[in-house]
């Protein structure tokens, strides 16, 4: 054999097992496949294992066959109350039908990207017709099923099941946030001035009143202790001139000690009298026996 025969057979077996190689695909357990002859579509297969194709004129698009993710951006939604809320969803899909999908779409990332815009013009529908209080009550549950109701009327044209669609987030705009915080802040500040200033007044009736009966007490008392010492001061007086009365002598000459007493106890005391002096006087006389 010549060596441009041996050439030739070797190019053709070349050929061949590249034509073999090229026409076989693998399909994994978690995908789906769409054959395309030329850019349309031929075949769909959705079994895992080794499948075949025409080689060099065939091409194989594959999706992913499980759940899949898609996280819109966050929106601004005008509730019916005229509230506005900032809103971020989140929602889960799969591909049903690869050839309205690929049709459709053709590729996951377009998928998304439309997925974004029915959902958020879904979520702005139904959230236009509650309002905050419905948002934030048990109402929650079947306002996600209205929503996920009216994505998938939408997906599925598209060869996409929605499978769940909830809300991560609803908060106030930063601006109305901030508002609403100061409006509270300035409410609790007055309600604090009022509680003060109730407080400071019922605190100055507490100390009006126990200074008013503190008065009176102590206006009794006084009244009480005059009378009291009046009555004992009568009793004394009356006793002292009983007993002085019996010997007034001895009377003059226990006042004249306890004049002695007071005034000669101190050795800082300086008394200057003549000695015939009326204070002297039971110093040189002596007193009469009975």
């Amino acid at each position: 054999m010549s060596d441009t025969r041996k050439l030739a057979l070797l190019i053709s077996g070349f050929v061949v097992f590249l034509a073999l190689i090229t026409s076989v695909f693998i399909v994994q357990e978690n995908e789906q496949v769409i054959v395309l002859r030329f850019g349309n579509p031929q075949e769909e297969v959705k079994e895992p294992g080794l499948h075949f194709k025409l080689s060099f004129i065939d091409k194989v698009q594959t999706y992913e066959k499980r759940i899949l993710n898609v996280d819109p951006p966050a929106e601004q939604v005008l509730l019916a109350d005229q509230k506005r809320l900032v809103v971020d969803t989140f929602a889960r899909y799969k591909i049903v039908d690869m050839l309205k999908f690929f049709q459709a779409l053709g590729t996951e990332s377009a998928a998304e990207q439309r997925l974004y815009t029915i959902i958020n013009s879904a979520v702005r529908q139904s959230l236009g017709r509650v309002s905050l209080a419905s948002v934030l009550s048990g109402k929650r549950n079947e306002l996600m099923k209205a929503i996920i109701k009216d994505v998938n009327a939408e997906a599925v044209r598209m060869g996409i099941q929605i499978v769940d669609v909830r809300i991560v987030r609803a908060d106030l705009p930063d601006q109305v946030t901030q508002s609403t915080f100061a409006r509270m802040r300035s409410e609790r500040e007055r309600e604090a001035r009022e509680a003060r200033a109730e407080g400071a007044q019922l605190s100055t009736e507490i100390k009006s009143t126990a200074e008013k009966e503190r008065s009176i007490i102590l206006a009794e008392a006084q009244k009480d202790a005059q009378i009291l010492r009046g009555k004992g001061d009568n009793e004394a007086i009356t006793i002292y001139s009983k007993a002085f009365s019996q010997d007034p002598q001895f009377y003059a000459f226990y006042r004249s000690l306890e004049a002695y007493k007071k005034s000669l106890s101190d050795p800082e005391t300086t008394l200057v009298l003549t000695p015939d002096s009326e204070f002297f006087k039971f110093f040189t006389k002596k007193l009469p026996t009975q």
